[in-house]
């Protein structure tokens, strides 16, 4: 019989109120190491508070959820310098240049080498012709990608990433999903909210789909996804 893979995410029964609105019943979900797992539903589903209390960023109104056997807090420093995540909203420096972003991670997750690793990276998120721009000179999709390149210049064993795929082209999102292939190949674990079908069958190996804050299905991508008649 195959060894059970250890979680390496590990959220149990988390729920979520606000005053009396129930925005996510209880819910169980793990996820190992080089695992993707994508959520996936309508706007209003309950997917990004089930991203927010997975990084800790929201407390549960019930439950537990664990990583590596921590309890989840983005204040802990051991937890900080394992995970990484990707919000649903732009965030940034508007006084550093793309470059400087990049540099300050770097630098305050003591990688070693950084000016060549920003410089990668900076490449493979097609961001070195703007490496030296203000944020507010970026178009929205390379706003997106600068988000990206800042989670990814870091180390990391968890990736949280809500919506990464939004304000990118075509040509961008095929790139992201191979970015994504390469990040599960090293052992990276990923939580991925989505609203792109074809990214969650591309990276994913469990989909969850939510309605109401409540568990719609789960499975193997195109199982789930061809059962809820989701395209």
């Amino acid at each position: 019989m195959a060894q059970k893979t250890k979680a390496l995410l590990q959220l149990s029964k988390v729920s979520r109120s606000y005053d009396n609105r129930m925005a996510l019943h209880p819910i169980s979900l793990s996820l190992a190491a080089g695992e993707c797992v994508a959520l996936l539903g309508h706007n209003g589903s309950g997917k990004s508070t089930l991203l927010r209390v997975a990084a800790g960023r929201e407390r549960p109104t019930a439950g537990t959820v664990r990583f590596d056997g921590l309890p989840m807090d983005e204040n802990d420093p051991r937890i900080r310098a394992r995970v990484a995540v990707v919000g649903d909203t732009v965030a940034h420096y508007p006084d550093l240049t793309v470059r400087e972003h990049l540099l300050l991670v770097a630098v305050a997750h003591g990688v070693a080498d950084s000016q060549e690793w920003v410089a990668q990276v900076l490449a493979d998120r097609l961001l070195t012709e703007r490496a030296d721009v203000l944020p507010s000179a970026l178009s929205s999709g390379q706003l997106q990608a600068l988000l990206l390149a800042c989670a990814l210049v870091r180390p990391r064993d968890l990736l949280l990433l809500d919506e990464p795929e939004q304000r990118l082209d075509p040509e961008a999102r095929r790139q992201l999903a191979e970015l994504l292939r390469g990040e599960l190949a090293d052992g990276v674990a990923v939580l991925l909210v989505t609203h792109h079908t074809d990214l969650a069958r591309e990276v994913a190996d469990r989909v969850v789909v939510l309605e109401d804050g409540r568990v719609l299905a789960e499975g193997p991508a195109d199982q789930v996804l061809t059962r809820v008649g989701l395209r």
